[in-house]
């Protein structure tokens, strides 16, 4: 007895050694699926590098030519002192456009999600929901038809009383157009185009609200509206964050909607209800001039379509940024770093 309790006590006090790993064999279906997508996840960023390397390259010609001289003398009915001025009404229309269409239609699509996620009866939400997400795949060009047709009479009436009664903001003034051929007409048509991508993004954020935190606030008397704004909204702010920074990308890149609504001009014009005062865009711009341009004159709209790029990829740069900082499990991940 005593023998065997002082090998128990050898035993114990003697270091144990280390149990090798078990690896399982790697079959060939996970080998031919680790190639595809590590080939997927490389291809994107050979994709994105060759789009940036060609605008470079196409761009950089008119980026460094000669303004005063050529073909780009008195292009576009102006003469240009270099690309920077000629592109800096462009840039600023495309972010103009782009940002009236997130304030208009930024509200309405947060709306809809949470309609979608916290109020409607479930029948009635999957639908909408399927509704919603047909929009991302209506084409540019219909919209625009729609805006021609149905959206600028339709707004004639609210421009009219915007210019009546809020005529003492900027915005606002100056003569109204009679046609409706105004940045106005073709914010909103821009604000129902990013419609699918903010709801689809914000419904999702707003579905993986943890239900306790959800409960625990009716639980405490709470009403609908007040669990939402208590529990829903905190947990979701960055992704409403980075919905409205994505829709943002997809507004900036938008082209025939505007080129077939407004009347643009090569100017800074903060002005929505007017004709002839409406800044262009730069996808609009390129679309409308590419077939006729010169050879450096297209070197000029692709030097453009290189400075929208790196804005839209700013833009998405920084929603991702939003998410991986401020999102649900941030703070974890601080935590796990300093430790």
């Amino acid at each position: 007895m005593t023998d065997t309790v002082s090998d128990a006590a050898t035993d114990a006090a003697t270091p144990s050694t280390p149990k090798a790993s078990i690896v399982g064999k790697r079959r060939v279906g996970d080998t031919v699926f680790l190639g595809l997508s590590t080939t997927a996840a490389v291809s994107i960023m050979v994709i994105l590098a060759g789009v940036a390397i060609f605008l470079i390259i196409r761009g950089l010609p008119a980026i460094t030519a000669n303004w005063s001289e050529g073909d780009l003398a008195g292009y576009q009915n102006r003469n240009w002192s270099s690309f920077w001025e000629y592109v800096g009404p462009l840039l600023f229309g495309s972010i103009w456009a782009a940002l009236i269409a997130m304030v208009i239609g930024t509200p309405v699509a947060i709306g809809i999600a949470l309609f979608i996620s916290h109020y409607a009866p479930r029948r009635l939400a999957g639908a909408l929901g399927y509704v919603v997400d047909l929009l991302a795949a209506v084409p540019s060009i219909v919209f625009g038809l729609w805006g021609i047709i149905v959206m600028r009479p339709l707004l004639l009436p609210v421009s009219q009383f915007l210019n009546e009664y809020l005529g003492w903001i900027p915005l606002f003034q100056g003569p109204v157009s009679t046609t409706g051929s105004t940045m106005f007409t073709g914010g909103v048509v821009l604000a129902v185009m990013i419609l699918p991508i903010v709801t689809s993004i914000t419904r999702e954020i707003f579905l993986q609200t943890p239900r306790l935190h959800e409960e625990a606030a009716l639980a405490l008397g709470a009403t609908r509206w007040e669990m939402i704004r208590l529990a829903v909204f905190p947990y979701a702010r960055s992704g409403m964050v980075s919905a409205t920074l994505l829709g943002l990308g997809r507004a900036l890149g938008e082209t025939m909607a505007i080129a077939l609504i407004i009347s643009p001009s090569l100017i800074y014009s903060v002005l929505l209800l007017t004709d002839g005062y409406n800044s262009q865009t730069i996808a609009a711009n390129i679309a409308l001039n590419f077939p006729i341009a010169t050879d450096l004159q297209r070197s000029a709209l692709i030097g453009t379509g290189l400075m929208l790029f790196v804005v839209s990829l700013a833009v998405n740069m920084l929603a991702r940024y939003i998410i991986s900082a401020t999102g649900p499990g941030a703070k974890g991940r601080k935590r796990g770093k300093r430790s």
